[in-house]
């Protein structure tokens, strides 16, 4: 589960990982900058939330909410 942007920033690290995709490839071919994926891993709370949920796409995770009981 994810609660925070630090959770939130080493999922998108480790699904990059398993990869095999470097920031710089993600950057070219997102454009979004390095600069920006680099703070979006390391949890960054005031990174983009619209850039945050594409990069998670390109990466094949889905952003799902479900509603709590």
């Amino acid at each position: 589960m994810i609660t925070d942007a630090k959770a939130f920033g080493e999922a998108i690290r480790q699904r990059r990982k398993e990869l095999n995709y470097t920031q710089a490839f993600l950057s070219d071919v997102t454009g979004i900058s390095i600069s920006f994926l680099s703070d979006l891993e390391n949890g960054k709370k005031t990174c983009e939330l619209e850039k945050a949920i594409y990069i998670a796409n390109m990466l094949a995770l889905d952003v799902i909410l479900v509603k709590r009981d």
